[in-house]
């Protein structure tokens, strides 16, 4: 039986990779997906998706930084379908690999801004609608395993992964009475675009990976998309203010 059906979840970042991953699953499981990114094309290509193996979604053009855009985003949604009850906040980017000297400000202040700053807007924007909802709602955001351990020349990634980690705990905490559960997801290496520009598409690189990794395999998307749908789901109703890692065992090390 599916586990979400009925339940109205926003998914950011949904245009590829694990978002996109993530609305097939949410579709699959009987939700209402609604897809939100910035790349227009792959976005609305994602809801598609969904509709034709059977789900039911829609895609809205969003800028997570922006908060009157987020805000907007999820007054829409109510308005249209009634509620907002669960969301997956996913939107991120890699930034620079450089040591801390040679990082500029401006590739500091883009990462932080999508992020962090992005998964706070949202967050701040989802839970002022779930408070008001008899059923409350759960949350999962994306952070990493590079928010569990650091990892030489990601300065800007690791600290805005770091951020979210914290962010959720305190989150978790001031609305747990509320019926709003708060949690996220930390990914390890995934077979992904990002991926594929992290590793300059080098084998060598992706082969050097894979060994630090114990399960020596890179996960596909899927994988992280079935941890977001339980922590989204009923579930997992006991379970606030956790950061799960899926990375194959690589931070148990």
């Amino acid at each position: 039986m599916p586990i979400l059906t009925n339940k109205v979840i926003l998914v950011t970042g949904g245009s590829s990779g694990i978002g996109r991953a993530t609305a097939k699953v949410l579709g699959a499981e009987g939700a209402r997906v609604i897809v939100a990114d910035l790349q227009d094309q792959e976005g609305e290509k994602t809801a598609a998706i969904v509709n034709d193996t059977g789900g039911d979604a829609e895609y809205h053009h969003v800028d997570v930084g922006d908060y009157d855009q987020v805000k907007t985003l999820v007054a829409g949604i109510v308005e249209a379908h009634g509620s907002l009850d669960g969301a997956f906040n996913n939107a991120g980017i890699e930034g620079p690999t450089a040591k801390i000297l040679d990082v500029p400000m401006e590739d500091w202040d883009r990462v932080v801004r999508v992020n962090l700053t992005g998964v706070f807007i949202c967050i701040k924007c989802e839970i002022e609608q779930m408070i008001r909802q008899e059923n409350g709602g759960s949350i999962v955001s994306t952070s990493s395993a590079a928010g569990l351990i650091g990892i030489p020349g990601a300065a800007s990634y690791n600290a805005s992964k770091h951020g979210v980690i914290g962010l959720t705990k305190t989150v978790a905490l001031e609305y747990a009475s509320k019926n709003v559960r708060v949690n996220a997801v930390c990914p390890g290496f995934i077979e992904t675009p990002m991926l594929d520009r992290v590793t300059d598409a080098s084998e060598k690189i992706r082969e050097q990976l894979i060994k630090a990794v114990p399960m020596r395999r890179v996960a596909k998307a899927a994988e992280i998309a079935e941890a977001t749908a339980w922590l989204l789901s009923d579930k997992s109703s006991y379970v606030t203010g956790v950061s799960i890692p899926v990375d194959g065992g690589w931070v148990a090390q």
